[in-house]
């Protein structure tokens, strides 16, 4: 591996790329290239140049969006970190097909200047093996691009020559799960975020490993505030002790698992309901995309409310509600809206924000 960034190239489809190249490829201008290679090259200039640090940006599904000043060096061991555990070795081809403004399209790209990876780059969009023709050693999508992608016969196909895939930038979902459990390659959520310099954990998804756990890098330790949610303490890819709003549950392997969002907590009548857990007991009866969120509500603090995204009878929703007895009284929704649409951030999640203020106004029309 090379960890000095004077000393590193890039490989794009089997072309070197040294920091001279991409000083003259941005020299010819943006409209020399496709869009998904300038970008590529842009972040390359700012990675070779000798400032230590580079600007990144969060997702902001919980709140606002913001920037962040990393390191380089750190963005190096993070690199490391996953080309070891995953066992990845000059040459290998691997896929960047995610948005260079966000963390983990970055380090595929730090990855592939560490190991000598073989990079193939696409615009990213929801159907990212559309024309692949490689096999691919390594790849790294959100779930969306997944779920297309196994949905897509043509696209399937080429997941399946596939080595290794790492899912991040949002939850996989049971049903997703269900179908990645049949792939013949390795498949493993990550558990990171942008301080964290991407995953700082893994967790097997297929396969005989296949677990609920994930299970942190060994230079990783975890613990549990006294609300129970985790703190990171990784000190190659981050200086202070991270404390999160992830409600999680540690076991003594180290593996943890993690129950929802200490923000997407209701608090309805003094009764705290974690959103993601009724969401996960919903799932199989609800056929639209849908959100757990609240409004407020002047005898219960919080009322929790079911926003579907589509056309549908609320009125058989709320009797078949009735009839799900994992769903305690107190989860059950007060409000149940429709509207055309989920809120989503900039890279496909869901903006809880938005979507209690969207309740909000549908509950006041």
């Amino acid at each position: 591996m090379i960890f000095d960034r004077k000393k590193q190239h890039l490989l794009l489809e089997g072309k070197k790329y040294t920091s001279d190249d991409i000083s003259r490829c941005i020299a010819e201008g943006a409209e020399s290239y496709p869009s998904a290679i300038w970008d590529l090259f842009l972040f390359l200039s700012e990675w070779f140049k000798d400032s230590p640090h580079i600007t990144v940006h969060t997702s902001g599904s919980t709140g606002i969006p913001k920037e962040l000043i990393v390191r380089k060096d750190q963005m190096i061991q993070s690199a490391r970190l996953t080309c070891e555990f995953l066992n990845l070795q000059t040459g290998d081809t691997a896929l960047l097909c995610m948005n260079l403004r966000y963390i983990g399209a970055m380090m595929v790209v730090v990855r592939s200047l560490v190991a000598g990876l073989n990079l193939i780059v696409r615009p990213a969009s929801g159907h990212p093996l559309s024309d692949i023709n490689v096999p691919l050693k390594f790849a790294a999508m959100v779930p969306l691009q997944v779920y297309n992608t196994l949905h897509t016969p043509e696209e399937k196909k080429q997941l399946k020559q596939t080595d290794i895939l790492i899912i991040g930038g949002g939850a996989v979902d049971e049903a997703l799960e269900a179908e990645i459990k049949s792939l013949p390659i390795a498949v493993y959520s990550t558990y990171g975020m942008t301080e964290t310099l991407s995953h700082i954990a893994l967790r097997r998804l297929n396969g005989a490993s296949a677990s609920e756990h994930y299970y942190p890098f060994s230079s990783v330790t975890l613990s549990l505030s006294p609300e129970n949610t985790l703190v990171i303490e990784a000190p190659l890819v981050c200086d202070d002790i991270l404390q999160t709003n992830d409600i999680a549950r540690i076991y003594p392997d180290g593996s943890f698992i993690i129950l929802g969002r200490k923000d997407n907590v209701i608090n309805s009548g003094g009764i705290k309901i974690q959103a993601e857990e009724i969401e996960k007991i919903l799932r199989p009866f609800i056929p639209l995309p849908f959100v757990i969120t609240s409004v407020s509500d002047q005898r219960l603090g919080q009322a929790v409310t079911l926003l579907i995204a589509g056309q549908i009878d609320t009125k058989e929703i709320e009797v078949n509600l009735q009839n799900i007895l994992e769903l305690k009284p107190y989860y059950r929704p007060r409000y149940i809206l429709t509207t055309d649409y989920i809120p989503q951030t900039k890279n496909g999640k869901i903006s809880r924000v938005d979507c209690r203020a969207l309740a909000l106004r549908i509950l006041q029309q």
